[in-house]
């Protein structure tokens, strides 16, 4: 195998583009990620380090990340919005790995790495020697991460799609109406889920190395993330044998906390206790049922959760669903409309939370508009630098020279 280069022997170091914003407020300042990841678990994983800072090597083949191709729709410039929704803030590198030159930049960047982040089927890496031990062997500090779909022992040969997931791991059974089929979350979210892990996951290994402990393998899997993300259905299932079932926009444990119906369009109403049921029954005109047996607290109400529908939107059919919002949230009754995602961009920028951000290259001769980083801090704010990079973008562009893990923690 091929070594990769020291840094003495590199070539000569120059900026990209991307190093011209000032970054010293940035808490992920100063840490390199090579990053092998593709499709939207990794690449989400690698934008939350990028956003606060970290420099993030995007490492495609000459095909490029899958997503590249995943369209409609396109933005301005015809290229992938599923790309750029996970891509931005990242430096883009085509190494062919069936070449001897591909391959060896890949090990480079990979000895150069604080972070590694790969999401290939077990195996692929270790065909390369790219796998952790092989990259650990010259770069001892590094936190090396690892997102599979099911884990690197009996389910290592398994697909790790995002649907796959959803349905062998219990989702779509409580996802869908109470007498229609099982259905998938509108997102991938299990993918996002294992992101967020990944994320935080590789911050631990910093951390944990930044106070004098070893570089660390971190592993996570699709299977796993949304086992635990099924909380309190997970933990039912667990404690009385009895899995749940599908209930539609219901609650398996409050009543009521749903979608009803009114004049124009449907709501969502979220009663948490008995206080804000009876300013329900009071607003919507039903104060006759507020001693009513089936509805005196909230388990009778689970019981009887149909009858206690038909009288809602019995009351809910004279007004606008708008007005219901209102005058219920005003009461402090959890009320809200079912919001496209337009409208739900727009709530959000009307509340005064950072919803959409702006991001234009070097030149503005590109721009787009992208989604916020929902993690705000105070005195290190993530920071929006560039765009999503075309493919192969920053070939030929060498990197800075920094810290590395293998320097300071063998």
């Amino acid at each position: 195998m091929e070594q990769p280069r020291s840094d003495s022997e590199r070539a000569p170091l120059h900026r990209s583009p991307l190093h011209r914003s000032p970054l010293h407020r940035s808490p992920l300042a100063g840490v390199r990620v090579a990053d092998f990841s593709r499709v939207l678990a990794g690449p989400y994983a690698t934008m939350m380090l990028a956003d606060f800072g970290a420099d993030v090597i995007k490492i495609e083949s000459p095909e490029g990340d899958e997503t590249r191709g995943w369209l409609p729709p396109v933005d301005a410039e015809g290229d992938s919005t599923y790309f750029g929704s996970v891509n931005r803030n990242k430096r883009a590198v085509v190494c062919d790995f069936t070449t001897d030159a591909g391959l060896a930049e890949a090990r480079r960047l990979a000895a150069s790495a604080d972070v590694v982040v790969q999401n290939f089927r077990p195996g692929v890496m270790e065909r390369f020697g790219l796998d952790e031990p092989s990259v650990r062997a010259g770069n001892p500090g590094v936190v090396y991460c690892s997102i599979t779909g099911f884990g690197d022992g009996a389910g290592a040969a398994l697909a790790g799609y995002d649907l796959i997931v959803q349905a062998v791991g219990g989702l779509m059974s409580i996802t869908g109406p109470a007498d229609g089929a099982p259905s998938k979350v509108g997102v991938a979210l299990v993918d996002v889920l294992s992101g967020q892990n990944a994320f935080a996951g590789i911050l631990l290994a910093l951390r944990s190395r930044e106070a004098g402990g070893p570089g660390q393998h971190v592993r996570v899997n699709l299977l796993s993330s949304l086992l635990a993300a099924l909380t309190n259905q997970a933990a039912g299932t667990l404690l009385t044998g009895e899995p749940p079932q599908r209930l539609g926009n219901a609650h398996p444990s409050i009543a009521p906390y749903e979608l009803f119906r009114a004049a124009d369009r449907e709501l969502v109403i979220a009663v948490g206790n008995d206080r804000q049921f009876r300013t329900l029954l009071r607003l919507l005109g039903a104060a006759e049922f507020t001693d009513d047996e089936r509805f005196l607290d909230n388990a009778s109400r689970v019981t009887h959760r149909a009858e206690l529908r038909v009288i809602i939107e019995g009351h809910l059919e004279g007004a606008s669903a708008a007005h219901w919002v209102r005058l219920l949230s005003d009461a402090g009754v959890p009320a809200g409309l079912v919001n496209s995602i337009a409208e739900a961009l727009e709530f959000a920028a009307a509340i005064g939370l950072p919803t959409a951000v702006d991001i234009s290259d070097p030149t503005h001769t590109r721009s787009g508009r992208f989604v916020a980083n929902p993690i705000q801090l105070d005195a290190t704010p993530p920071s929006y630098r560039a765009l999503p990079p075309r493919l192969g973008e920053h070939d030929g562009v060498d990197w800075l020279p920094q810290h590395s893990g293998k320097e300071e923690h063998p």
